[in-house]
C-alpha cells in the first residue's frame, strides 16, 4: 500500500462507521504521538500536564466523534482529518503508522530524513526489516504489545539506507487503522547524540581525558570492589602509588605540552603487564597508581614495583630526543574487608618516605611507617622554630689547590643543631625542607650568612678567598633569584667575586631559563660552579655556553677511584673536556693520599674532602685561614 497521498485521503471505505473512521484514526493518533513525544520535548514538570491534557484530549475527542458520527465528506469531519495531516506532517519528530507486524502505513518527512529513504521505498519495509536482526525480536514484541492496546518504549538500533545504525527509541502506541485492524503509531526518537553525550560524561567521570587510563574515581571504585571479594589465603591486593621525579622541573623547563606527551608514554608502559583483573590509574597531576589484585607476598609486590622502575629508566621518545625520568613507588599491601582510602594513604606514606630518602625507589608500608611520617611532620614545625630560634649554624670545608696546597676556598655546609637532639645530619631534615618548600627561606638564611661571616673574616685580615653556597632547585628558580644575590651582597658589603654559587646538573635541564638565569648572575661578579658533575642531565656542548667558572666532580666517583676502573675513566675525562673549555676542575670526597695522587697525576686543579679537613665550626674555619696565610688569588 502507498503511503499517505492527501488526493486520496477521502477514498476511505463504505458502512455505518467509515464516516468516522478516519477523523478517529487521526485524532488518536496524532494525539498520542503528541502524548508520546511531550516528555522528550519538554522535560520536566510541564511534560507531565502537557501528556495528561493530550491524553485527555485524544480521549474527549476519539469519544465526541465517534457519538456524532458526521457523515462522508460533512463540514464537521475535515477540519478534524486536517488538524490530525497538519500534527502529522509537520511534527518535528518522526511518526510512522505501522500494522501489527509492523508493515510501514504512513509516514512522515521527518522519518523519511532519518532514515534516507524516499517514500516510496519505504513503503516496501516493515520497521523489524529497517532494524538489525539482534534487534528485530525486541522490537516485533513491541509492536505485538502496543497493537494489543499496550504503550512500549523500545530502545535498540535500526539502520539507515546507507546501512550504518542508529540509536533509536520507539515509543509505540495503539492506532486502529483505516481498515479496523489493530494498529501502531511509533514516535521515533534519534538518540544516538543523547547516548554519545551520556558515553562522553561517563568518561569524563571515569576516566582521565588525556592519558585514557581510569581516574581517581574509577580506580577508587575498582579497589574496593577488589577488596569486597573473598581471596584465596594468603593472597592480598597490592597497591602500588606512584611519583614522577621532579616532574614539575620538566614541566617549568620545556613547558607543559612537552610533559603531556611525557605523561602519555609514562601512562603507557605502566599498563604494559597487567593482569585481567590489574589496574593503573592516572590519580592527579604526575601522581599514579597501579593495583595488582593477587600478589602472594611482599617480595612479589616489590619485585613488581622494581619492574615499574626498570621500565621508567628505559629513555622516552621526546621530540626525537632521548629524555630520561625516574619515580619513587610507595607499596601498601590489603587483605580482603580492608578500608580502600585507608590503603591509598598507606601506599602514599611510604611514598613520602621515598622521597625523603632521595627518590628513585621503592618502599614496602609497614606499621613503623605510620611513626615516620609523624616523625616528618614533626620536623617540619622543628624546622621552623629552629629557624627562628637561630639553631641552624654553617659549617665550611677548605678546598685547597692540589699543586701547592694552598687554601683557595671555602664551602658553606648547613648543621642543625637541635636543643634536644643535638646535631641533627642534613641528610635528615634537607629532604623533608625541599618537600615541604622550606628550603628556599633556609636557602636565603645560608646564602646571607655565609656571606656576612666571610666579610667578617676579610674585616679581621684573614686571606680573602669564596665561600661556595649550595644552591637549592627551588631557589634557583625562583625569578627573583639576582635582586636576591644582590641585595644580600649589598647589605653584607662583600664583594662578589668572594661568592661562588653552586648549581646541580639537573638545575641546567631549561637551557633557556638556565642560561639567561647564570648570565644575570655573571654581571653581577660572582662566581659559578656545576656541582656533583656527572650525575646528571648536562652536556659539555651545553656547558660552553654557560658563564661557569669551574666543575666539581661528584663524590660518588671519586670514593672508587682506584677500585673501579670506570670510576676512573670517567674522572679523567671529565677533567680532560673541562680543561679543553678552560675550565678548572675541583674533585670532592677526597679521603686518601692514593684518591690525591691519581686527581694530580691527571691535572684535577683542586679538591676537598677528610683527607685534609672535615666540614668545621666557624672557629676553627677561622683557624685554618690563619693558618693559610696570604690571599688566594
Amino acid at each position: 500500500m502507498a503511503l499517505h497521498d492527501p488526493a486520496h485521503e477521502g477514498k476511505l471505505r463504505r458502512g455505518p462507521s467509515a464516516s468516522t473512521a478516519a477523523p478517529v484514526i487521526w485524532i488518536s493518533g496524532a494525539v498520542a504521538a503528541w502524548a508520546a513525544a511531550a516528555p522528550l520535548l519538554m522535560p520536566g514538570q510541564a511534560a507531565v500536564w502537557t501528556t495528561a491534557v493530550a491524553a485527555v484530549t485524544g480521549f474527549a475527542a476519539a469519544t465526541v466523534l465517534a457519538f456524532r458520527r458526521p457523515k462522508r465528506g460533512s463540514a464537521a469531519a475535515a477540519p478534524v482529518r486536517e488538524a490530525g495531516e497538519t500534527i502529522f506532517r509537520h511534527a518535528p519528530f518522526p511518526i510512522v503508522i505501522a500494522d501489527a507486524k509492523g508493515h510501514v502505513r504512513e509516514a512522515n518527512e521527518e522519518t523519511l530524513q532519518l532514515y534516507g529513504y524516499e517514500r516510496v521505498e519505504l513503503s516496501r519495509f516493515s520497521l523489524p526489516e529497517l532494524a538489525p536482526p539482534a534487534s528485530r525480536s525486541a522490537l516485533m514484541e513491541g509492536l505485538k504489545a502496543a497493537a494489543a492496546g499496550e504503550r512500549r518504549q523500545v530502545e535498540l538500533a535500526m539502520l539507515h539506507k546507507s546501512g550504518y545504525e542508529l540509536d533509536i527509541r520507539l515509543l509505540l502506541s495503539p492506532c486502529p487503522l483505516q481498515s479496523g485492524e489493530p494498529g501502531v503509531v511509533a514516535l521515533i526518537q534519534d538518540i544516538g547524540e543523547q547516548k554519545r553525550s551520556s558515553e562522553r560524561i561517563r568518561y569524563l567521570a571515569y576516566y582521565d581525558d588525556m592519558t585514557g587510563l581510569p581516574n581517581r574515581r574509577l580506580f577508587m571504585v575498582m579497589l574496593t570492589e577488589a577488596l569486597s571479594r573473598p581471596r584465596p589465603s594468603g593472597r592480598k591486593a597490592a597497591v602500588l602509588y606512584l611519583d614522577l621525579d621532579r616532574f614539575k622541573l620538566v614541566n617549568d623547563s620545556f613547558g607543559r605540552d612537552f610533559g603531556d606527551m611525557l605523561l602519555l608514554q609514562v601512562a603507557e608502559r605502566l599498563s604494559r603487564n597487567l593482569g585481567e583483573s590489574d589496574l593503573a590509574a592516572r590519580m592527579e597531576g604526575d601522581e599514579f597508581a597501579v593495583l595488582y589484585d593477587g600478589v602472594d607476598s611482599e617480595s612479589e609486590a616489590l619485585e613488581r614495583a622494581q619492574l615499574l622502575l626498570r621500565l621508567l629508566e628505559e629513555p622516552f621518545e621526546l621530540q626525537g630526543h632521548p629524555f630520561h625520568l625516574s619515580a619513587s613507588i610507595g607499596i601498601a599491601l590489603a587483605s580482603a574487608g580492608c578500608d580502600p582510602a585507608g590503603v591509598i594513604k598507606q601506599a602514599d606514606i611510604a611514598l613520602g618516605l621515598v622521597k625523603d630518602n632521595g627518590r628513585n625507589g621503592c618502599m614496602l608500608y609497614t606499621g613503623e611507617t605510620d611513626n615516620s611520617s609523624l616523625e616528618r611532620l614533626t620536623m617540619q614545625h622543628e624546622m621552623k622554630l629552629a629557624l627562628a630560634r637561630g639553631d641552624f649554624r654553617l659549617f665550611y670545608q677548605p678546598q685547597y689547590e692540589i699543586e701547592t696546597g694552598r687554601l683557595i676556598g671555602m664551602e658553606a655546609l648547613l648543621r642543625w643543631q637541635h636543643p634536644e637532639r643535638g646535631m641533627i645530619p642534613p641528610g635528615e631534615f634537607i629532604p623533608i625542607a625541599e618537600e615541604s618548600g622550606l628550603i628556599v627561606q633556609l636557602g636565603d638564611w645560608v646564602l646571607a650568612e655565609a656571606c656576612r661571616q666571610n666579610k667578617t673574616w676579610q674585616s679581621l685580615g684573614l686571606p680573602a678567598v669564596p665561600v661556595s653556597v649550595n644552591l637549592s632547585m627551588r631557589q634557583f628558580l625562583q625569578r627573583n633569584l639576582k635582586e636576591r644575590v644582590e641585595r644580600i651582597l649589598a647589605e653584607t658589603g662583600l664583594e662578589p667575586q668572594y661568592l661562588e654559587l653552586e648549581i646541580t646538573e639537573s638545575m641546567t635541564m631549561d637551557v633557556k631559563y638556565a642560561t639567561a638565569c647564570l648570565l644575570e648572575l655573571a654581571e653581577l661578579g660572582v662566581r659559578i660552579s656545576i656541582d656533583d658533575f656527572g650525575t646528571g642531565y648536562s652536556s659539555f656542548h651545553h656547558l660552553k655556553n654557560f658563564p661557569i667558572h669551574r666543575l666539581k666532580i661528584d663524590r660518588s666517583f671519586v670514593r672508587d677511584i682506584r677500585q673501579d676502573p670506570n670510576d676512573a675513566a670517567i674522572v679523567a675525562a671529565i677533567i680532560a673536556m673541562a680543561h679543553n673549555l678552560n675550565l678548572p676542575v675541583i674533585a670532592e670526597g677526597v679521603e686518601s693520599e692514593d684518591q690525591l695522587h691519581f686527581l694530580k697525576t691527571h691535572r684535577c686543579d683542586g679538591f676537598q674532602g677528610y683527607y685534609r679537613s672535615p666540614p668545621v665550626p666557624v672557629q676553627d674555619a677561622e683557624s685554618l685561614l690563619r693558618e693559610a696565610g696570604g690571599r688566594a688569588d
